[in-house]
């Protein structure tokens, strides 16, 4: 009768028919299925792209077997849900080694390697372009300047450290910038002691006529955008992953999914979040946002709508993450700062920021915004309080991005809207040991605190924030999910310290970042992160039990197979 009731049910669900042959089983491994309970099974069976049971791997078989069934013997090891990256950019990623692979830059003496080695090969007079290095992740722990470009003397040189870049002294002369260029708007032009430029341009890169485009979009045809996007999607899947939220397409990038999509040549389930350059006059944004068709859930399991963003302030790696409190002296060292006491900018000011949020609230989007630095943050949630008091903004699922200087006052803000949070432990380990320097070791209290999120109720989904670079544990950022999950459980830095141990989450958190957790923010909880009957067939079987091995072992899982929608899409092969 029992069984009888369950095939009844799932059937009227249109749900897989329990007992009914499987397209797959996995057997004799630990199945950590992610469910409200956390619960384990010895198998999984599988029927048209969807979890048909979970259970002991006798059952399963004797109930799913068939003649046509697929079995795969897991040996005792562990498979986890698909895992979900909440935060790539992966046109840009797949573009950066798309011709040639990247440098390793990691001091003054790599960075002038690589510039010799491109000049000797760049026709005079020709731009030779820095791919993006942090001064976080330098020996020298210091932004360079044009002295340090220098050395290239024929050539215009760009060093891309994101929202802030370099250039040497030819291309400031081409340029005509002097000490009396202007600022452009909301940007800044470095100067040294002398009030002479020192070529470090904040956010102004604008005042280099035809300066090369550092996202690389401009000097690739449509077609290898396409090929691009496909394999870098594809690498994703290599490392365990099998949904990703790109968190930052303009027009263009959508209509390259949506090509992949229609020529089912998309590798990988994929949410967008609309980011919208907020240059323009605000009524135009306004017009923009309601005049367009694209909102949060618009789409289908495989390619949809996430959220609606803006970039509200810079990066914590260059100064220009708006704070709380200036960056101080060792800030204005590491950054290249005539200016101790500043605080970083903000792009968008607090009236334009609420009509366009509002705006995009109206229109049913779930809202964010690039809001990296306390100061940031606070503007942001200030927005959101005025338009929770209009009316609710938790159904929304609404989130903070970054957010890596919380405050226990802004995590009480969170708490009381329901505001989620999208945070990437790599900054921890990658800069962490800068970011100490500039505001000491009390002022990291707050940084990326995840124990502090949970305590608060707070949903916190984990996110990469790959930009550049194709390998997964040595990219612009690292995408590889253990690593986080080893970053988050164990709180240590790339120097071996540890900050601040109470905010280490426990691995079965670790975990839930990158699955259930991550699905609700999605709005895609019904049907992933979990490995449950009816839910979408996303699994990864892995080489080790996370929730045993040695803690420092984490960040060392390889993904042995990655099943999307019930077909194995990647094995790994031997040796690799």
């Amino acid at each position: 009768m029992r069984l009888l009731k369950r095939v009844v049910i799932f059937w009227s669900l249109g749900f897989p028919i329990f007992g009914a042959p499987a397209d797959l089983i996995l057997y004799g491994g630990k199945i950590v299925t992610v469910d409200a309970s956390f619960s384990t099974a010895e198998a999984v069976a599988i029927q048209g792209g969807k979890i048909a049971e979970v259970g002991k791997s006798a059952d399963i078989l004797a109930h799913f077997k068939g003649p046509q069934t697929r079995i795969i013997d897991l040996k005792g090891h562990t498979v986890l849900p698909g895992l979900i990256d909440s935060h790539v950019h992966a046109l840009t990623s797949g573009l950066s080694e798309y011709r040639t692979p990247l440098p390793q830059i990691r001091s003054y003496a790599d960075l002038q390697k690589f510039l010799r080695q491109q000049a000797a090969i760049t026709p005079r007079g020709k731009w030779i372009v820095v791919p993006r290095t942090f001064p976080t992740r330098l020996h020298e722990m210091q932004m360079p300047t044009k002295q340090v470009l220098d050395i290239i003397s024929d050539h215009p040189v760009l060093y891309d450290a994101s929202y802030v870049s370099v250039v040497n002294s030819y291309a400031l002369k081409m340029s005509g910038i002097t000490r009396d260029t202007p600022n452009p708007p909301h940007g800044v032009i470095g100067k040294d002691k002398n009030g002479q430029p020192n070529g470090i341009l904040n956010n102004a890169l604008s005042v280099i006529p035809n300066a090369p485009d550092t996202e690389h979009s401009q000097q690739f045809t449509r077609q290898e955008k396409l090929d691009a996007l496909r394999n870098m999607l594809k690498r994703y899947l290599a490392a365990g992953l099998t949904t990703v939220g790109d968190r930052a397409v303009l027009n263009e990038d959508v209509e390259l999914y949506q090509t992949l999509k229609s020529q089912h040549q998309l590798p990988i389930r994929a949410v967008l979040t609309w980011r919208m350059p907020t240059v323009h006059p605000t009524d135009e944004l306004i017009s923009e946002i309601k005049n367009s068709s694209w909102v949060t859930n618009k789409g289908d399991d495989w390619l949809k709508f996430g959220s609606f963003k803006v970039t509200l302030d810079g990066g914590m790696t260059i100064g220009t993450a708006y704070q709380r409190q200036p960056y101080g002296p060792f800030g204005a060292q590491l950054y290249g700062q005539a200016d101790s006491q500043n605080r970083g900018q903000l792009f968008v000011q607090p009236d334009k920021l609420l009509a366009v949020m509002r705006a995009s609230r109206d229109k049913g989007w779930q809202l964010t915004a690039h809001a990296q630095g306390g100061g940031a943050v606070d503007t942001l949630l200030d927005v959101f309080e005025k338009l929770n008091a209009e009316r609710p903004i938790a159904p929304s699922r609404s989130l903070l991005i970054h957010a890596s200087f919380q405050s226990p006052q802004a995590i009480a803000r969170m708490k009381a809207m329901g505001i989620l949070g999208d945070v990437q432990p790599i900054w921890l380990y990658l800069d962490g040991p800068a970011i100490e320097k500039v505001f000491g070791h009390a002022g990291m209290r707050y940084f990326i605190p995840l124990r502090s999120y949970r305590e608060s109720g707070i949903v916190i989904v984990g996110g990469s924030d790959h930009m550049i670079g194709f390998s997964k544990d040595r990219a612009i950022n690292p995408y590889n999910p253990f690593l986080s999950m080893w970053i988050a459980v164990a709180r240590k830095m790339i120097n071996g310290e540890v900050l601040y141990p109470e905010e280490r989450l426990s691995r079965q958190e670790a975990i839930r970042m990158y699955t259930s957790w991550a699905a609700y923010m999605q709005f895609n909880e019904k049907n992933r992160g979990s490995i449950e009957p009816g839910k979408l067939a996303d699994l990864v079987e892995i080489d080790r039990d996370i929730l045993t091995c040695p803690e420092d072992q984490i960040k060392e899982i390889q993904p042995l197979i990655t099943i999307l929608d019930g077909k194995v899409v990647y094995t790994r092969q031997p040796g690799t």
